[in-house]
């Protein structure tokens, strides 16, 4: 006998149909939701900061280190290459001026010396061998004009004697012609006497002259020889402290290698590193600051040095008023460099928001201090402490200054207590 099979209301392909439904409506409801209105997300206001937009004194600063240096520092550097044979003092000494610091030795500078002294020494000897030929030759020469001048005495003596004869009829033509001829002779020998003792005379003084001055230039060089051998001992060019030696005795050094170097104790200077980011914002007259031992001190910088190392460049700055008692040598400095003048501005307390925001907007509390929401902001200038805010938030707001890392997209915060 047949029966009749009733059909089943809720079969399996029903069920998933309706489920499939349901979920894409859901799914369209849930994008609809998020995409028309607001993101929230819900934040304990105990684990973020929240701070107040205030009117005060803006300066814009940066914080840089500097190294404590003596104002003048003096490098010893070789003048003279060769090896260290003595150290008569060690680093760290307090140096007087000319008190001598270590001895090198050099053979060849010394080899040198003493044959640029016998140079000097045969030189010498040549003017003194030329001076005394010059001396007996003046003399030959004065004794020929003593009997060239004799003889035109005697020649004229007897030219005279017998011109008064010859017109006395006492002598003949011949003979007096004869005296006469020898008195010319005598005068004329007289003046070539002169002539060769006054050319002598100048060509011993040119001469000597021209030994002269080749004697001091030598002696000159030997002087400097001198001095080069005498560089071998280092001295202490000023007063001051003896730092950074290097020197070990038996130890080559080559002409210009630094040696050490000495430090002018009359007062100190600071070394600062710089971010080339503000080369064309620094320049001379720059004041900073710092704290030592509970006491504020001011700095200006003196000097810039352009050259960018590794994206840093160096000032120096010097202290202005004192000098703070107990400050060392090599010491560093957290330096306060001020960028501007002190002024009136809307102040941003600093956060970790600027990290995901760059400072182009941030999360402002609502009145009620129950929401926060993003605004636009524009900042300016930046201390270590503060911001400058040029435009979007006023006196008295409230903002969220902590990172907001993990906040994604969200649009507004639903702040918890």
């Amino acid at each position: 006998m047949d029966r009749v099979i009733e059909k089943k209301k809720w079969s399996t392909k029903r069920i998933l149909t309706i489920a499939g439904v349901t979920a894409l409506v859901a799914l369209i409801t849930g994008s609809y939701y998020f995409t028309s209105g607001n993101s929230q997300l819900n934040v304990d206001t105990e684990r973020i900061t929240i701070a107040e937009i205030k009117k005060g004194i803006f300066q814009e600063n940066i914080p840089v280190n500097g190294i404590v240096l003596p104002v003048t520092t003096i490098y010893l550097d070789a003048t003279e290459g060769g090896r260290v044979e003595e150290k008569y003092v060690e680093d760290g000494a307090i140096m007087k001026k000319g008190q001598p610091i270590m001895r090198l030795s050099n053979t060849d500078l010394e080899l040198s010396l003493s044959n640029q002294e016998t140079q000097v020494f045969n030189v010498l000897t040549q003017m003194q061998i030329s001076k005394n030929n010059a001396d007996q030759n003046t003399i030959t020469r004065l004794n020929q004009m003593a009997e060239v001048d004799n003889a035109v005495k005697e020649a004229e003596r007897v030219y005279t004697v017998n011109k008064k004869l010859y017109a006395q009829k006492a002598i003949g033509a011949q003979e007096y012609k004869s005296s006469e001829n020898l008195w010319q002779y005598q005068v004329t020998r007289k003046k070539l006497t002169e002539d060769i003792l006054r050319k002598d005379s100048i060509s011993n003084r040119v001469q000597l002259s021209q030994g002269q001055q080749s004697y001091e230039r030598m002696q000159n060089a030997l002087l400097l020889m001198r001095k080069k051998v005498g560089d071998l001992v280092v001295r202490a060019p000023v007063d001051g402290q003896l730092t950074s030696l290097d020197a070990e005795i038996g130890q080559s050094k080559n002409k210009g290698e630094r040696l050490g170097q000495l430090d002018v104790l009359s007062g100190f200077k600071v070394r600062v590193d710089v971010d080339e980011h503000y080369i064309s914002r620094i320049f001379t007259g720059l004041s900073g600051n710092f704290d030592f031992a509970g006491k504020n001190y001011k700095l200006a910088i003196k000097k810039v040095y352009t050259q960018v190392t590794n994206g840093r460049f160096q000032v120096d700055m010097e202290f202005e008023n004192e000098v703070p008692k107990g400050i060392r040598r090599g010491q560093t400095l957290q330096i306060r460099l001020a960028l501007s003048e002190e002024k009136q501005a809307l102040l941003l307390p600093k956060g970790g928001f600027y990290q995901q925001t760059g400072g182009n907007w941030i999360f402002k509390v609502n009145e009620a201090g129950t929401k926060a929401y993003k605004v636009d902001i524009q900042l300016g200038m930046q201390s270590p402490d503060n911001y400058e805010v040029l435009s979007g938030l006023e006196p008295g707001d409230k903002v969220i200054t902590s990172s907001y890392e993990n906040y994604g997209t969200m649009q507004e915060l639903i702040l918890k207590k």
